[in-house]
């Protein structure tokens, strides 16, 4: 029975998507688990994906220029650790390539992965798109760390302490540019439909639920609650002062901070 209502509401979404396609890119790093405590298998699997999260649709991703954790401050290079993965999703034939790596933690704190891609051409927008993405995973009991600045050209630093939330839960957080925070910043918020076996997808019942929209104040700072349990995804956007070439020509650079958090129901 959850097969089949699985099957229509997979099949429902993919009508929505072809009929009237939405073009929210998110960059991702999403980790097995976001608190790891005593009890735990201490080796996290971290998955880097580039993807429209509510439409379950995956972009092709070269391996990215840089990808590493903050741990007490420090800053540790974990590039040559990504090995080149693929998948599949319900709207795409091909395969698409993400990156993961195994990840052991070792000792108590906030552990802040970070990645900055290879810039991505999108024809559609006629410019390309860089995701500065982070997601913070706590250790051991230690809560230290989570509202460190990695240092990013554009970041989102989170106010409330990103993990250990409930469903409901109120997330705050400052998009900063250039160390800098942005006056107005609009945010757009999505949730990750990866539900495992999809049998809890979410279909949205107009384009304007697919991506939600919030806009941040005059110092940068913005607030959202989540409705659901799962992966949620924070996305500021702005227009790189540089530019780079496609076919000989010069091209404006779409830049992102992008933040993620977990939710889980209150029982």
């Amino acid at each position: 029975m959850q097969t089949k209502r699985a099957l229509l509401l997979i099949m429902m979404v993919l009508m929505m998507i072809a009929a009237d396609p939405v073009s929210a890119h998110f960059g991702t790093i999403t980790p097995s688990d976001d608190i790891v405590t005593q009890d735990d298998d201490k080796t996290l699997n971290v998955q880097v994906k580039f993807i429209h999260p509510m439409e379950l649709h995956y972009m092709e991703m070269v391996k990215p220029k840089q990808f590493g954790v903050m741990h007490g401050g420090k800053k540790t290079d974990l590039l040559g650790k990504l090995e080149a993965a693929k998948g599949k999703s319900p709207d795409q034939d091909q395969d698409f390539t993400f990156w993961t790596t195994a990840y052991q933690v070792r000792r108590p704190g906030d552990y802040t992965f970070y990645v900055e891609p290879t810039p991505y051409w999108e024809p559609a927008e006629d410019l390309f798109i860089v995701h500065y993405t982070k997601v913070c995973v706590n250790a051991l009991g230690l809560e230290k760390g989570w509202d460190d600045h990695v240092g990013l050209e554009t970041e989102i630093i989170p106010f409330t302490r990103p993990y250990g939330l409930w469903t409901g839960n109120l997330f705050t957080g400052q998009v900063l540019l250039k160390g800098k925070p942005v006056p107005f910043a609009e945010v757009e918020i999505e949730y990750l439909n990866e539900t495992p076996g999809n049998i809890n997808v979410v279909l949205p019942p107009a384009d304007p639920y697919v991506t939600q929209v919030v806009k941040a104040g005059a110092d940068g700072v913005f607030s959202y609650a989540m409705p659901k349990s799962g992966w949620w995804g924070f996305s500021a956007l702005n227009e790189a002062e540089w530019k780079l070439k496609h076919d000989g020509q010069e091209k404006g650079v779409e830049i992102g901070a992008v933040y993620w958090v977990y939710t889980r129901d209150m029982k």
